[in-house]
């Protein structure tokens, strides 16, 4: 009797299939690495059925999308026919979930340093904060302080000049925003904060020199900044919030979903 495992055993395979619509759109593997930023050795073992380079399951799913749409195949299909021929038993179609079990099984070797940077780098922001902020009068408007609108002490009854957040409205950025929109015009900046969950990221500037390539965990933080360009990938964009040039991008992303971006100074679009 047939089932669906068996049906996806007797299909072509994945690279297979990858490889005989990139020959069909006459395309090289040099011009599918550049399109889809998937490097030449990973693109060539996709091809042999060999997805060990590409870091899991999750990486390895978003890679086959992208190649997919790179030479003109089906990502579902292809997807589809990855899970059961990669995995014979029934596996959960959701990415979340998947991705956050892989998160899971190597984190437990090295959660206490992880635990430990977090608490040490908390302890650090909000010893500086409280140095920074307790030089002022006490009865002194909280939000005054936190924007830094004035060096100097106000006593009451003084203030002859709005504050800036009054001079700036009621939307006034906070001073996370307020730091990093203060980058120069002339470079482009871009700040990654997992808030979620934890995302593997890789960050490289426009001469693709490697700026960061690791795990950014559950609120953390990591800045880039370049002259001209800065290149990401995200391994699980859902939980990713990310501020360029000061500004916050709204687009949201799917848990577990693999995103490549490219910004540039001015305003933030998407590469």
């Amino acid at each position: 009797m047939s089932n669906g495992n068996s049906s996806a055993k007797d299909r072509p395979s994945v690279g297979r299939i990858l490889q005989q619509a990139r020959i069909d759109a006459k395309l090289t593997v040099d011009e599918v690495s550049s399109s889809t930023r998937v490097r030449i050795p990973i693109v060539h073992a996709i091809e042999q059925d060999d997805f060990s380079r590409c870091g899991g399951d999750v990486y390895a799913r978003g890679h086959i999308r992208a190649l997919a749409r790179a030479v003109g195949a089906d990502p579902d299909e292809l997807i589809e026919l990855y899970n059961g021929q990669q995995h014979p038993e029934p596996q959960p179609l959701s990415s979340g979930p998947l991705f956050e079990a892989e998160r899971i099984r190597p984190e437990p070797r090295r959660p206490n340093w992880t635990a430990a940077m977090v608490a040490a780098i908390v302890v650090v922001v909000a010893f500086v904060g409280f140095t920074f902020f307790t030089g002022s009068e006490e009865d002194e408007d909280p939000g005054t302080v936190a924007e830094g609108a004035s060096t100097e002490t106000p006593t009451p009854g003084e203030r002859t000049e709005a504050p800036p957040e009054e001079e700036g409205g009621a939307d006034a950025p906070d001073p996370s925003e307020s730091a990093v929109a203060a980058v120069p015009s002339d470079k482009v900046t871009v700040r990654a904060t997992a808030d979620g969950g934890s995302s593997w990221v890789s960050a490289k500037n426009s001469n693709g020199r490697l700026l960061f390539e690791g795990v950014i965990e559950e609120g953390d933080s990591q800045t880039f900044t370049d002259d001209e360009q800065i290149d990401l990938v995200l391994g699980n964009a859902g939980v990713v919030q990310l501020h360029v040039n000061g500004r916050a991008i709204e687009d949201e992303f799917e848990s577990g979903q693999v995103e490549r971006l490219s910004y540039t100074p001015g305003d933030p679009s998407e590469g």
